[in-house]
């Protein structure tokens, strides 16, 4: 955290040896030296102001206070060396430690431990707060256990996780977490997905799906193959990510750098002006008085509220999305979803299910329906493509004493085949013309997805395929409008059912049967308007729009590595209702450091005032830098305990 007082990007030490390495000790041990200074202090000042004693003077009063100092002066002197060293000369180490060297050199001892002591407690506070919000972070992401139980011929063990191989199998109790990534052997289990996806619904699994590292076991006892070394489970990368993120800086935690390292050394220049120009327009100039009004005003300038209460409002930020399954690749992205006028969506899988779903079926009364249904999933099932999973799913299991002859399947097209020397045909109306089978619809007409079917030369009739709207779409979209965000849907489908999906969720423009290049035109087209735009989308198809967007959201992450590495924002779970949030979360952090940089200026500029002016004491300077500095971090922590629905 020494980032916070430190103006020097070399000089960043990242371990907080100035906060008492607060990641390793206590809270005891953290506040130790500043409670032995805190009793001395006291005891100096019951000394020197309610009880009279001839021996507490001079020599033996200096160092008694100077013992006092010690124990949270000494850290912060070894500091304001290294920070020289480094090239970092007005860092706050230095400001402090010039501040309090003047105080004892004008004879304010206690006001100079004061400052030092103060200072020092504010500084293992932040300290605290930053390794909290970090701590939280990891803590709501690594659920991996350390231990896992593997069968070896058949007997369960225990062993090291990290030592698991690919193709080993790990045996899950009931309530306990998967270690490693890997695909479910058993014939089915239920998992709470809550470390991943931040949704603690069970998930059922069935034999062959895919099964993820933090998962927890629900109910019977389930045996999974390892897929994945433990280093590179979805998790492992998950939490690469997160940490990752606090690097990447948002513009205003970037500009309070800026600003602290050129208004430091201002500030100390001011300092030398308070002290020494006034001996040029005063008649009864005391340079003493001058001296104490400077090193006031040096107490009060210190920025250590700004700079460690912004990054820490957006280690919280980062946190409320982690905690909601919204992965953030930076406090940047934070800061540009929070302004962002334009979303514009993919549709299947991201405002649909992307999973096929029979709507319609409409034969003419001619034909026995249950009869061509049976023939249809049989010829169906020598296809791949999702309408025959779709069909499989409507009809049921497979009649496989109907005999199937001459099976031809047409690109682009659909499939033909014999059965009792009678043709059928199961495609589109291209293959019906085709064949030359006349029909009597207009499919143009029908919203869905169409699938001709003839038989013995004559027209059946038709079956509608659509995809589902996902459940939550349509609040989605209403708090996207809510929040004053213009919606776009772009789609490869046809333009028909984009219109649709788009009427029924209330999205404003809708375009379909686009290539990749048309998503492209289309957005370029918003960002002519210069508005800015975040994409949402599988983050793999979508990969130049993606790039082309102010901000790349990928939905359902757990599903693709490439995803992560693609977007800028990682939806884990599959809900659109996330996107709002995530926006949100975005206004809000935005919110909060915007309160804690007037917070600051507002209280820090009016002790400045009345200390150059001679009328605040290094009391109030003391509450003006830390009691700011506590207050910010205060602030800065709602976010964690906020609610985003």
């Amino acid at each position: 955290m020494e980032e916070c007082c430190s103006s020097n990007p070399k000089h960043n030490h990242d371990n907080h040896e100035h906060h008492h390495d607060t990641e390793e000790k206590s809270t005891f041990q953290m506040f130790f030296p500043a409670l032995i200074s805190f009793i001395l202090l006291l005891i100096g000042i019951i000394l020197d102001n309610y009880i009279n004693t001839n021996w507490f003077s001079d020599w033996v009063r200096i160092a008694w206070y100077l013992i006092a100092y010690l124990p949270v002066g000494i850290p912060v002197l070894k500091e304001a060396y290294e920070s020289i060293l480094h090239g970092d000369v007005f860092s706050e180490f230095f400001l402090m430690g010039i501040t309090t060297v003047g105080a004892f050199a004008i004879g304010q001892y206690p006001e100079g431990v004061a400052v030092m002591l103060f200072y020092s407690i504010g500084e293992v506070f932040q300290g605290m707060a930053v390794t909290r919000a970090k701590s939280n972070i990891k803590l709501l992401l690594d659920q991996r256990p350390d231990e896992v139980t593997i069968l070896k011929e058949g007997k369960p063990q225990t062993v090291n996780a990290k030592t698991v191989s690919i193709g080993e199998i790990i045996q899950l109790k009931s309530g306990e977490k998967l270690g490693l990534d890997g695909e479910l052997i058993s014939e089915n289990a239920s998992f709470n997905t809550a470390a991943l996806t931040g949704e603690s619904k069970p998930d059922t699994k069935t034999q062959g799906d895919v099964v993820l590292a933090g998962m927890i076991n629900l109910n019977t006892v389930s045996q999974v193959r390892v897929t994945t070394a433990y280093k590179d489970s979805k998790l492992s990368k998950i939490l690469e990510l997160i940490q990752d993120a606090t690097a990447q800086k948002a513009p205003t935690e970037l500009f309070i750098r800026k600003f602290a390292k050129i208004y430091t050394p201002i500030v100390v220049f001011l300092a030398i002006g308070i002290t020494f120009i006034p001996y040029f327009f005063i008649s009864d100039y005391q340079f003493k008085d001058w001296l104490y009004r400077a090193l006031v005003f040096l107490v009060i300038s210190c920025p250590c509220a700004l700079v460690i209460s912004i990054p820490l409002g957006y280690f919280g930020g980062i946190g409320a999305g982690s905690r909601n399954g919204i992965l953030f690749k930076g406090s940047n992205f934070l800061d540009i979803l929070a302004n962002i006028q334009n979303v514009v969506m993919d549709k299947t899988g991201t405002m649909t299910e992307g999973v096929f779903n029979v709507q319609e079926v409409d034969f003419k009364p001619d034909f026995d329906k249950n009869e061509i249904l049976k023939l249809i999933n049989v010829l169906e099932s020598k296809s791949s493509h999702p309408v025959a999973t779709a069909i499989h799913n409507y009809v049921g299991e497979i009649d496989h004493e109907v005999e199937l002859n001459n099976v031809e399947e047409f690109a682009g097209q659909g499939l033909k085949a014999l059965v009792k020397g009678k043709e059928l045909l199961v495609g589109n109306f291209k293959l019906l013309d085709r064949f030359s089978i006349d029909y009597d619809i207009r499919p143009e007409n029908i919203v869905y997805t169409v699938i001709a079917i003839a038989y013995d030369h004559k027209f059946v009739g038709y079956l509608t395929i659509a995809d589902t709207i996902k459940s939550d779409a349509q609040l989605a979209i209403k708090k996207l409008h809510d929040l004053q965000v213009k919606t776009t849907m772009l789609s490869g489908d046809k333009t028909s059912v984009v219109e649709y999906v788009a009427e029924t969720l209330g999205i404003e423009n809708a375009y379909g049967d686009l290539l990749p290049e048309d998503k492209v035109n289309k957005l370029k087209e918003i960002k002519t308007k210069n508005q800015s735009v975040a994409f949402v989308g599988d983050g793999v198809n979508d990969a130049p729009v993606i790039a082309l967007s102010d901000v790349g959201i990928a939905m359902g992450g757990l599903g693709s590595d490439a995803t992560i590495e693609t977007a800028d924002v990682v939806i884990q779970d599959d809900k659109p209702s996330k996107i709002p949030m995530a926006i949100n979360i975005g206004k809000q952090t935005k919110k909060i450091v915007w309160q804690n940089i007037l917070l600051a200026f507002v209280i820090k500029a009016v002790v400045l005032v009345l200390g150059a002016g001679g009328l605040a004491t290094m009391w109030e300077a003391v509450f003006a830098d830390v009691g700011v500095a506590l207050l910010a971090i205060l602030n800065a922590m709602r976010i964690q305990r906020m609610k985003f629905h």
